[in-house]
């Protein structure tokens, strides 16, 4: 059994018009959102053995605050196909995943993170946490998945969504 962690950027700000959404910082909201996750992540055990982050300004802030409260050092790789990533595109990055990852963590943006997840959860999945993810995936947000499959054989609507967690759910 494997784990796969969807975890969303936290806010970002808007203050500068003339910043390309690339470089675009977290916000104050943000800053506070993404260490609350990862303190959260810790609690539950939820640690992973690669992160695959998106090297935009705000995803590489919201790995550093959140990885700052993991009690390990975990391997990072920015992937580049995650920035402007549709569902296709973050499904082709973790099936490349390393295989002896049994945690991995995704961080990307929206709107194909959430369309990745809402299309991964297959029918073993918890109702409830369904419902959850489909009202909202806001920013700052993590979705968690039980995977029984290789990462190089995963496909939309296979594997089981057990959580979604909010930065609202946490404060």
């Amino acid at each position: 059994m494997k784990q796969l962690l969807l975890l969303r950027h936290a806010k970002s700000s808007w203050d500068d018009p003339a910043l390309a959404d690339f470089d675009r910082p977290l916000a104050p909201r943000g800053l506070k959102a993404a260490s609350l996750m990862g303190r959260e992540l810790a609690r539950r055990d939820w640690l992973p053995d690669l992160a695959l982050v998106s090297p935009a300004l705000r995803t590489r802030e919201t790995w550093r605050l959140v990885s700052a409260e993991l009690p390990a050092r975990v391997p990072v790789e920015f992937a580049e196909g995650l920035f402007d990533a549709t569902a296709g595109d973050i499904l082709a990055e973790v099936q490349q995943a390393i295989a002896s990852a049994g945690c991995l963590l995704v961080l990307g943006h929206n709107p194909g993170l959430e369309d990745f997840a809402r299309r991964l959860a297959g029918p073993r999945s918890d109702s409830g946490t369904l419902r959850k993810l489909e009202e909202k995936f806001p920013t700052g947000a993590l979705a968690r998945f039980v995977v029984d499959d290789n990462w190089a054989d995963l496909a939309f609507g296979t594997v089981r969504l057990t959580h979604c967690v909010r930065p609202k759910d946490l404060d």
